[in-house]
């Protein structure tokens, strides 16, 4: 995939990765997808545009933070090298970056937060599980 896509989406996001910011990256998200799904449902779709950049880059935040890495905008992503993703991500995220405001990429980006908020608990009930043994 092509980072420079991405670099734009990521400028305005610099919060290191914790808890408490992984919960306030959530709830905005969720705030962001009630807005959007508003939008969809009144057909508004030119009104979509910033929200989906917005959520876009929201979902690239937490992709990096859940592989514990920092986002630094100037830096590609090594998706190929990321732990835990969603599957086919490269592809779905192309297609979401390259047709943003349309309703079918709003409905993959919500899918791609669903599935990485599930790796993401599942890494970390498996940390606190090996945490306790060791």
């Amino acid at each position: 995939m092509d980072n420079k896509l991405i670099i734009p989406y990521l400028e305005e996001l610099d919060l290191e990765a914790s808890d408490e910011n992984i919960s306030l990256l959530l709830a905005n998200w969720g705030e962001v997808r009630a807005e959007l799904e508003k939008l969809y449902r009144n057909r508004d779709q030119k009104s979509t545009l910033q929200l989906m950049k917005k959520g876009i880059g929201y979902f690239l935040q937490f992709l990096n933070w859940s592989n514990d890495r920092q986002v630094h905008s100037k830096e590609p992503i090594p998706f190929k090298l990321l732990e835990i993703k969603p599957v086919n991500l490269e592809e779905r995220l192309t297609y979401i970056l390259s047709r943003p405001n349309l309703f079918h990429s709003y409905r993959q980006l919500s899918e791609l937060f669903t599935e990485q908020e599930k790796l993401f608990a599942k890494k970390n009930i498996v940390k606190k599980r090996l945490d306790q043994k060791g």
